[in-house]
């Protein structure tokens, strides 16, 4: 048996000391992380001519550096010492993607400024194997008439929707791309849509009820 001076051995009872990190030292010690997001062919035009509202939000509101790779069709951002916010990254990926997937720049700016708002995608063969004109008459019920049906979906149920091809995209809050997708999926399915306006109405005017 080894003899060890009492003295010498550590209070197991006593919790370690750290001094209080400040918030500068703390900045500085995160790395610089970068995410590259992947831009459709068809929506490299369209990035060129809106970068100016794309650009400014990313830098302005989340304090990120941002770039253009024209050659890769991709935008690159990194963090900076100007941005404040962990998630800022992950925000702003989300708002280029929202705006790749075909979303307007003023619906997907509400991506940075709102925390519960989520982007869901879903293809048509997803709910029922259609080909042919069969598919063609699904996408034409989901968009109606001028784009009639898609806007009364949006307006009900407090989303935005688009139509690329056979895929769709829903942005929303949890809930609300719920009530969205049960809706296309109805209309996919068959159902008439003056079948599910009335559903939509019920839908919405619950939802009022329940904000008041």
């Amino acid at each position: 048996m080894i003899d060890v001076d009492e003295p010498s051995l550590p209070n197991p009872s006593a919790a370690p000391a750290f001094a209080p990190v400040s918030a500068d030292a703390l900045r500085s010690t995160l790395k610089s992380e970068t995410r590259r997001i992947p831009i459709p062919p068809h929506r490299m035009t369209p990035l060129k001519k809106d970068w100016i509202n794309i650009f400014g939000p990313l830098t302005e509101i989340l304090g990120l550096q941002v770039r253009m790779n024209v050659q890769r069709r991709t935008v690159e951002a990194r963090t900076s010492k100007h941005t404040k916010d962990i998630g800022a990254l992950q925000k702003g990926a989300d708002f280029v993607k929202a705006y790749a997937l075909g979303f307007d720049v003023n619906d997907a700016i509400a991506l940075l400024r709102l925390d519960d708002l989520y982007l869901d995608t879903f293809e048509i063969k997803d709910v029922k194997s259609l080909q042919g004109d069969h598919l063609s008459r699904a996408i034409g019920r989901i968009a109606g008439q001028d784009g009639k049906t898609k806007f009364t979906i949006e307006n009900a149920s407090r989303t935005r929707i688009v139509l690329a091809d056979t895929k769709i995209h829903i942005m929303g809050s949890f809930q609300n791309i719920k009530i969205a997708r049960d809706a296309i999926v109805s209309l996919i399915l068959g159902s008439p849509p003056g079948k599910v306006y009335a559903g939509l109405r019920t839908v919405s005017s619950r939802m009022r009820q329940r904000a008041i």
